[in-house]
């Protein structure tokens, strides 16, 4: 099934002009366009020119159409908001009483959508009113099955700019990049939104997420720090989440009578040695760590154990259900 992305940045303000918005949009297309291995992606549209606001509104409500299996919109550019009008997206056609697209339009727009995922990320700023209704009490979030919003900044807040990228955008560019994967490569929005706030402090905008899906979405494939059969064979040394491996001297290559140092026995043997480098390369991702030592080298050399991480428990149950 198709992956579509409309992705759009405007700079072009007539009096108020932005300056990283159309670099931003840049970025994130190119991304999007492909996963990390060069294999198609998303199909994106990129808008950078100042699109009016009647053209972008056939861009999101094409977007929206069909049965895809996945359509994204980004928007970065200037957001605004009244007591009386409610929260927008601006066009750089706008006017006082119609600055550009409401936030609740593009969330009807999506509610009548029969794609299976729809995923909103706007860096703009009162963004974080995206996905509430008016009409529900204390301004409540409504969303259809397949919904998520990523939002730059709560609804009362201003998203900030720095010299020629949006601060939410530069931290969205590198999860996507594959700061925020998993240990299988996958980012998702999930993994965005909880990248981007741990990076950012109380004190700084906070970013918003919204979501009502009942599967996992991947926006982006990287290259994953241990392969998919790597992973697998967690249960061929843990047969239970708790249980602990047994390490002796045998398992570190260097304990051989052909390296000048201090000798342990049972010597270096191959099969294990095998085995100790998986388990250190485990160590290495966080789902593996040494019994009563602080390094895998002295847990071996002082025959303790190793043992799963809380992370390497969900791993290896994953392992044993086939679901890898």
């Amino acid at each position: 099934m198709s992956r579509k992305a409309l992705v759009v940045g405007i700079d072009n303000y007539s009096g108020c002009p932005l300056h990283g918005c159309v670099n931003d949009a840049c970025n994130v297309a190119e991304l999007l366009k492909t996963h990390a291995n060069g294999d198609k992606n998303f199909d994106v549209i990129l808008r950078t020119d100042a699109v009016p606001k009647d053209k972008l509104l056939r861009d999101i409500q094409q977007l929206f159409a069909g049965e895809s299996e996945i359509a994204l919109l980004y928007f970065s550019g200037h957001g605004c908001k009244s007591d009386m009008l409610g929260e927008y997206i601006c066009t750089p056609d706008g006017t006082e009483m119609s600055p550009g697209i409401k936030l609740t339009e593009i969330t009807e727009i999506i509610g009548r959508s029969k794609c299976h995922n729809k995923v909103v990320i706007l860096d703009s700023c009162f963004s974080g009113g995206a996905g509430n209704m008016p009409l529900l009490s204390n301004d409540k979030a409504a969303l259809d099955s397949g919904v998520t919003f990523l939002s730059a900044c709560d609804k009362n807040e201003c998203a900030m700019e720095g010299a020629d990228s949006g601060v939410f955008t530069s931290l969205l560019v590198n999860a996507l990049k594959g700061e925020a994967a998993d240990l299988l490569g996958n980012v998702s929005p999930g993994s965005i939104y909880a990248y981007v706030d741990k990076a950012l402090s109380a004190w700084d905008q906070r970013p918003i997420f919204k979501t009502n899906v009942r599967e996992f979405v991947c926006l982006r494939k990287v290259s994953p720090p241990v392969s998919c059969s790597e992973l697998k064979q967690l249960k061929n040394f843990f047969s239970r989440p708790e249980e602990e491996f047994s390490l002796d001297p045998s398992f570190e290559f260097t304990n051989t009578p052909k390296v000048d140092h201090e000798l342990i026995q049972p010597f270096a043997k191959s099969e294990n040695v095998k085995k100790f480098k998986f388990l250190q390369k485990m160590v290495s991702v966080g789902l593996v760590e040494p019994v009563g030592e602080e390094h895998m080298y002295f847990a071996a050399m002082h025959s303790k154990g190793c043992r799963l991480t809380p992370l390497g428990k969900y791993y290896l149950h994953l392992a044993q259900k086939d679901r890898i």
